[in-house]
């Protein structure tokens, strides 16, 4: 069985420990402090510390207890509490891009950017290999952080731009596009640390090509009975071919995050 470690409940609160955080974001890449009696650091310190050793992924997602991450029509909001909003403005602040797929823009229209605590936003990568985003969404306009679209090297133009975003041609894998390319083409843009936010599909895919480095699932005390589900991988009929990672287990409020370790 891996290891489990020792339940954390982070003091989540962007006044009370905005040294601490602060600290911890000018340490990155560098030595990080650590402090058993800082929750910040017991989360965050691994995580931030793992830029010394090359590109690394992480993927997140919030779903309910019956594995569901939205409803059939694709709303989501708010599923998660505040705690774990605010765990994932933390995230984008020490990732170099933040990643989401193209339904996530099309359903949510995320902003992607940090704005509930300190730090700068990262660059913003939607993958749409097929082109189905019309540039209306907000990350086309809005010129808070730099933004990125891959789509399939077929569809793609040299020097194309979708709205204030640089459209890259990205090779297809099976089913969309490679994820190990995407992360080799992000790490030579000078964007090692990925931060992928979403959606299932996409979160999946990565989970499926063996590139995530750490998964984190946040878990809300509620019951959807339908919707659309959190991780899909191909069919197994043998429980000794699970994926059976290392997990931390951190407490949001009412929500539980637990943190998959797949090469610790």
């Amino acid at each position: 069985m891996p290891e489990i470690e020792e339940r954390v409940r982070p003091a989540l609160s962007p006044r009370a420990d905005d040294a601490q955080w602060r600290a911890l974001l000018d340490a990155r890449g560098e030595h990080i402090p650590t402090d058993a009696a800082c929750p910040l650091h017991a989360l965050y310190g691994p995580l931030c510390a793992a830029r010394r050793h090359g590109p690394f992924a992480v993927g997140h997602l919030a779903q309910s207890l019956d594995g569901r991450i939205a409803t059939n029509s694709g709303v989501s909001r708010w599923l998660s509490g505040a705690e774990d909003l605010l765990h994932t403005h933390r995230m984008r602040a020490i990732a170099d891009a933040v990643l989401v797929g193209a339904n996530t823009v099309l359903h949510d229209d995320p902003q992607l950017t940090v704005r509930l605590c300190a730090g700068t936003s990262p660059v913003r990568v939607i993958v749409d290999p097929e082109r189905r985003l019309d540039g209306s969404q907000r990350v086309f306009h809005d010129t808070t952080a730099p933004t990125l679209v891959l789509v399939a090297a077929n569809l793609a133009h040299p020097g194309e731009a979708q709205g204030e975003a640089e459209v890259v041609p990205a090779p297809r894998g099976e089913g969309g596009l490679d994820p190990r390319e995407i992360r080799r083409i992000l790490a030579r843009r000078g964007l090692p640390w990925l931060f992928i936010e979403g959606g299932g599909v996409t979160v999946s895919r990565f989970l499926a090509a063996g590139a995530l480095d750490r998964l984190q699932i946040t878990v809300a005390p509620v019951i959807l009975g339908s919707g659309r589900p959190s991780i899909v991988l191909p069919e197994i009929t043998d429980l000794g071919d699970s994926l059976r990672p290392r997990t931390r287990r951190f407490v949001f409020g009412d929500d539980v995050m637990i943190e998959c370790d797949f090469h610790g």
